[in-house]
């Protein structure tokens, strides 16, 4: 039977997980790091990690991982750098044209256009004012609490093997460095981290930005819903107020991350819920 959303993840669960995927069609045979490091799919290097259990193998599998989201990110920022010299160059000709069409008499209507950019302006900016003024107001938004943990005899052992399940499946991750339910989790990427072992084809990790905190969370939580059927426990702008997310929260949206994996067949166990 199922576990339900009071029950938490069962410790046993964690202990006889045994694969999260069907295998590929690789070899069964230790690889070695030339071999790596021709596999350019991500989900591939993943289901190979999930099978090692040769220390050296394991090793070899992290590093051609790591070095391949290094290349798609290099990649995508030598394509954005070269889109952003092309707008460049792009906005250099429209102003070389509008200064030629200034010199034959159109100053009037850049006088205008300026006066209106003006006026504009003025207006934002008393609206930004507005909004963060309010903002920064804590009594004007209402805070977003989140159920409590309930209490097992087994929840911190339970609540530890959780812990280590997330930090075993980010490892290959740059940018994540998962030691609590709190302050690992407060810019996004770790979720996103998450997500993206078991849903590689979801969305570009190597491009993620960890100061972009509001894309993240709503990326992994979106995501997770779409295709995970994760309901979004997790509440982004009450994320974004908190320095650090309350781990009561975190610990219940991956616990529950986890039971909707199982029920996908993305995680196996020996027992079920």
């Amino acid at each position: 039977m199922e576990a339900g959303p009071d029950e938490g993840v069962a410790g046993a669960v964690f202990a006889n997980e045994t694969s999260e995927t069907n295998p590929s069609d690789t070899p069964s045979g230790i690889l070695n790091s030339q071999q790596l490091s021709a596999i350019e799919d991500e989900e591939v290097l993943n289901k190979l990690l999930d099978k090692a259990v040769d220390f050296d193998e394991r090793r070899m599998i992290r590093a051609a991982l790591r070095d391949l989201l290094k290349k798609k990110r290099e990649k995508r920022e030598k394509e954005r750098g070269s889109r952003q010299d092309d707008l460049r160059q792009q906005a250099l000709s429209k102003a070389g044209t509008g200064r030629m069409g200034m010199n034959r008499g159109q100053t009037s209507n850049h006088q205008q256009r300026s006066h209106m950019h003006s006026q504009l302006s003025a207006s934002t900016t008393n609206s930004f004012t507005k909004t963060t003024g309010s903002m920064a107001n804590p009594a004007m938004a209402p805070a977003h609490q989140c159920s409590p943990v309930v209490a097992e005899p087994n929840m911190k052992n339970v609540k530890q093997m959780l812990l280590d399940w997330c930090r075993a499946k980010t490892e290959p991750y740059e940018g994540v460095d998962i030691r609590n339910f709190s302050s690992s989790w407060s810019d996004g990427i770790a979720f996103c981290a998450l997500v993206h072992r078991f849903f590689p084809d979801a969305f570009e990790y190597s491009i993620l930005n960890p100061n972009a905190r509001k894309d993240n969370f709503e990326l992994a939580f979106s995501t997770a819903e779409r295709l995970a059927d994760c309901p979004p426990l997790l509440d982004v702008e009450d994320l974004l107020r908190m320095r650090e997310p309350d781990w009561k929260c975190v610990y219940t949206y991956i616990q529950e991350f986890y039971r909707c994996l199982v029920e996908k067949g993305l995680v196996k166990t020996k027992k079920k819920l």
